[in-house]
């Protein structure tokens, strides 16, 4: 009698764990320092521990995490990003980004354009409720569907993972940040940019969104570090 079952892809729930944990910091929902303990992980997921443990190894392996006490079992933590690095990638982001938006100009649809400008409106609308983690997934959600209308894979991943070392940090100043986010909207800019299909003003609201964020950011990170630094 023939099963009407299927095998189950033995990277299903690797893969599963990966996308959760990645979703997660992308989001900010981990901050610096913040430590992964896999048990609780894998308890939340509703799976083994085993392919949490491969998946957190991954993203040690990316340099997203560090490894915690006790080598592969002993889970992983957020790294503390200091000003520095934090400015190099945001760098990184501000020149890789720009030619992504530039690139997802000519691809992208009306339709897709006003999916865009939908995700701007509910970002208005959970900066108002002071709604930090929903704010930051609309955020992410914004960001990489334009990008994926770029067509290109190796810079959108390279991107994925500059975002998966920077969302800590974001998550750690974004309460103090959101107010300034009103002073210049810069994705209703790239909105209309999209709209009037000038790449040249999508790819420089993207930039401007970033190295404004960026600012902010390496400030209040090394004035951190002086605080620190007294203190001692």
């Amino acid at each position: 009698m023939a099963t009407a079952l299927s095998p189950i892809d033995k990277n299903t729930l690797w893969d599963l764990a990966y996308s959760e944990l990645k979703k997660a910091l992308l989001s900010g929902k981990f901050e610096p320092g913040q430590r992964i303990i896999l048990r609780e992980v894998a308890g939340e997921l509703g799976i083994s521990l085993t392919p949490v443990r491969d998946a957190v190894n991954h993203l040690i392996a990316e340099r997203v995490l560090d490894r915690g006490p006790g080598g592969q079992k002993g889970g992983a933590s957020v790294p503390h990003l200091d000003a520095g690095q934090f400015q190099q990638l945001m760098f990184l982001r501000a020149d890789l980004e720009s030619r992504l938006a530039y690139a997802a100009t000519a691809n992208i649809s009306d339709t897709q354009i006003h999916r865009l400008e939908q995700l701007v409106e509910q970002m208005k609308k959970s900066i108002d409720k002071s709604n930090k983690n929903t704010y930051l997934d609309l955020h992410r959600r914004f960001h990489f569907s334009l990008y994926e209308h770029a067509h290109m894979d190796v810079v959108t991943d390279i991107t994925e993972i500059l975002w998966l070392r920077c969302g800590p940090a974001l998550n750690a100043v974004l309460r103090d940040y959101v107010p300034n986010l009103k002073q210049t909207d810069h994705h209703s800019l790239t909105i209309s940019g999209l709209q009037a299909r000038n790449a040249t003003q999508v790819a420089q609201s993207i930039r401007n969104d970033i190295t404004e964020a960026g600012e902010y950011i390496f400030a209040q990170l090394s004035r951190g570090a002086s605080d620190r630094r007294s203190i001692v």
